[in-house]
């Protein structure tokens, strides 16, 4: 709190600039505050471990410029307090909270730099330099992992041009991944299976990621993504893939495909991926039924997984990893509004390998959300994964996933 009337008071001047004759009134202030506060109570029971309980405050504060001939520069930091400490956050003993006998939570400690960047716009084109949120598509390959109170950022020089009606042609060189594990992060050798390392990560990558809207009703996408990271080849892979979506007969329709070199651990397989969703909306009710296919080895190393396969969390280390024996997720949900403005999604999910099945298990998934006005915004989620039993990695023998349990509430203001 005393950050963020600090930053008003710094903000001050700019904002009351003009009231004399001497001070014309700009029409746009020159420096505009940044605050994102969020606080989260979150709960998680995993087989195996003991239950955890997480109190956690995160706040994004920061400046954004007006633009001067095209040029502008934003800076924000990331701050995040713990008030119940009784889960593990999955950042080595050297991060807040650290208990290998608590389930994970992984939202440590941290004071960051999250963005920091200089940014141009003209002729069509926008283009920043420095550190930077990125996120391509739905995030199921880019992301920035918002859920998590220290979000993925990226280092990077990026461009986004719209010189051609409709089509828009997105690139960007990433050098290092800052990842949600925070300042303090560290990993020593199996600390924590599936997490071999923890820090940011320097990497050499090229995204490649265009659309285009030039047919009426339709969405055309294609993408190339290299992936190269220093310490950590397994994670090295390069993707090529393919989307679409529109409408038919009032049904929005969307499909995805890519092919995927360097996949698995080994980085010696080939992989594809799909994912295909219908969705029919019934007045404020939505129905949508969803299929999404992973090849054994396919991997994700950038996306923000927790959107994906269930709330539950419960894939997500080989999601990312590619150490999966092949991941299908048949899912259905529903979305409605029931009182007060509240909106609630509830989705099943059927997880198997490469068929469809529940042999990994099921997950129940419900969400309500409230927003208040244009500030503030509550989310109450709940999430259950039952475990059915077949090995989800070849990393060791019943390795299964763990039935999970995990409850959030968290109250969001932005400004």
């Amino acid at each position: 709190m005393k950050m963020k009337t600090a930053i008003l008071l710094i903000t001050a001047p700019a904002v009351c600039a003009g009231t004399t004759e001497t001070a014309p009134a700009p029409s746009e202030d020159w420096i505009k505050p940044i605050i994102d506060i969020r606080a989260r109570y979150e709960f998680g029971d995993v087989d195996g471990v003991d239950t955890s309980h997480a109190f956690t405050f995160r706040e994004r504060l920061g400046l954004k410029t007006k633009a001067w001939n095209g040029f502008s520069a934003l800076i924000e930091g990331e701050f995040s307090q713990v008030a119940v400490d009784d889960f593990n956050a999955n950042a080595g003993p050297e991060a807040d909270p650290y208990d290998l006998a608590n389930t994970v939570i992984s939202d440590p400690e941290t004071n960051e730099l999250n963005q920091g960047y200089l940014q141009y716009e003209g002729f069509d084109t926008v283009a920043r330099a420095g550190r930077q949120r990125i996120i391509y598509d739905n995030a199921a390959f880019i992301g920035n992992v918002g859920w998590r109170q220290n979000e993925q950022t990226y280092d990077a020089i990026s461009f986004a041009n719209k010189s051609i009606d409709g089509f828009t042609f997105n690139y960007a060189y990433v050098d290092q991944v800052n990842r949600i594990f925070g300042s303090d992060a560290d990993s020593p050798i199996g600390y924590t299976p599936g997490f071999s390392n923890v820090q940011d990560i320097e990497s050499s990558v090229h995204l490649i990621n265009a659309s285009f809207t030039g047919i009426t009703g339709v969405t055309l996408g294609a993408y190339a993504y290299v992936m190269n990271f220093e310490d950590l080849g397994t994670w090295d892979n390069n993707t090529f893939g393919l989307s679409a979506k529109g409408k038919l007969n009032d049904i929005a329709l969307h499909g995805e495909l890519a092919w995927q070199d360097k996949a698995g651990v080994s980085g010696e397989d080939e992989a594809l991926y799909a994912h295909a969703t219908a969705t029919k909306a019934f007045g404020p009710q939505a129905l949508t039924l969803g299929l999404e296919h992973l090849d054994a080895g396919f991997k994700t190393p950038l996306a923000t997984v927790h959107a994906f396969n269930g709330f539950a969390d419960v894939t997500d280390a080989a999601r990312i990893s590619g150490a999966h024996n092949g991941l299908t997720d048949l899912y259905l949900s529903h979305t409605m509004p029931i009182f007060c403005g509240v909106k609630w999604m509830n989705v099943l999910h059927s997880l198997g390998d490469n068929a469809i099945s529940t042999g990994y298990g099921w997950e129940y998934d419900s969400v309500l959300t409230k927003k208040f006005n244009d500030n503030f915004t509550a989310i109450a989620k709940v999430a259950f994964f039952e475990s059915e039993g077949d090995d989800y990695t070849s990393n060791a023998k019943n390795d299964s996933l763990p039935t999970t349990a995990r409850i959030s509430l968290e109250m969001n203001y932005t400004f």
